[in-house]
């Protein structure tokens, strides 16, 4: 950290045991981002009348070049966070979470999901309970009513659009699944 840990307490007393904790899991956030320019917690404990049932409220203030996160932990329901230690681990637990998805989208690794093959029926064997999809790359792949999902075997014809998972069958490639595509269907 280009900034020393800031460590604000309100309504409660400093604790060097705390505040050790809060430094040993403040220096573990780098292993997350290098970059980080400062740091700064504050612990708060909302009832300072109160000498029991005080549900402590953890936030983090991390600022990185160009970005600031903030992970709090503030909930009046959790009573785990009755231990001040609870709502730091849980804090920072939210904070290196934020830290991993902001460098992972700094580097482009966002997840993408595939998009399944599509085709065509090509024929249609209703009396066998089967047909023959033409696959994009020009393929033939059989399927059975079975595979057909939402009982829409009935609803096919010659030509009709659908996108399937393929496996290879006793006799070749098979579609397991066959969706129809419809105009909800985006490829």
């Amino acid at each position: 950290m280009q900034l020393p840990l800031q460590i604000t307490w309100r309504n409660l007393e400093a604790s060097d045991a705390v505040e050790s904790t809060v430094r040993e899991k403040a220096q573990k956030l780098e292993r997350f981002a290098e970059h980080i320019t400062s740091c700064r917690v504050i612990i708060e404990a909302p009832h300072k009348h109160h000498h029991q049932g005080n549900i402590y409220h953890v936030r983090i203030d991390i600022t990185l070049p160009g970005t600031e996160i903030l992970a709090s932990k503030h909930s009046d329901k959790h009573h785990a966070h009755e231990d001040v230690y609870v709502a730091i681990r849980d804090a920072f637990d939210a904070a290196q979470r934020q830290l991993e998805d902001y460098v992972r989208k700094r580097r482009g690794d966002t997840k993408t999901h595939e998009s399944l093959p599509h085709g065509k029926v090509v024929q249609l064997f209703p009396d066998e309970n089967y047909g023959i999809i033409a696959s994009s790359d020009k393929r033939e792949i059989y399927f059975h009513r079975n595979s057909v999902l939402g009982a829409d075997f009935e609803k096919l014809e010659v030509g009709t659009s659908v996108h399937f998972i393929e496996e290879i069958g006793e006799k070749g490639p098979q579609a397991s699944t066959v969706h129809v595509e419809g105009k909800h269907h985006i490829i």
